[in-house]
């Protein structure tokens, strides 16, 4: 069994990496980005019948900070 574990900075805090990356592509010439918020997607190889809430119970205690970031799972 796979999954994806998509991780972001929720709203309102501060993303420095997108704000560097949003100004690179600027500088190259890609104009019309008005902003980048940059993420992880950690992938997972899992034994067949794990479960959903499983996988959730991972993310909060150590794939996701759930103060400052949030996350989406997508079962493949």
């Amino acid at each position: 069994m796979k999954a994806n574990v998509h991780v972001m900075l929720k709203d309102g805090v501060l993303d420095p990496q997108g704000e560097a990356v949003r100004h690179a592509l600027g500088a190259m010439g890609f104009e019309g980005v008005n902003g980048v918020r940059q993420g992880k997607v950690i992938a997972l190889d899992l034994a067949d019948g794990t479960t959903e809430d499983r996988i959730k119970d991972m993310c909060e205690a150590l794939l996701a900070n759930t103060v400052i970031e949030s996350y989406r799972i997508e079962i493949l």
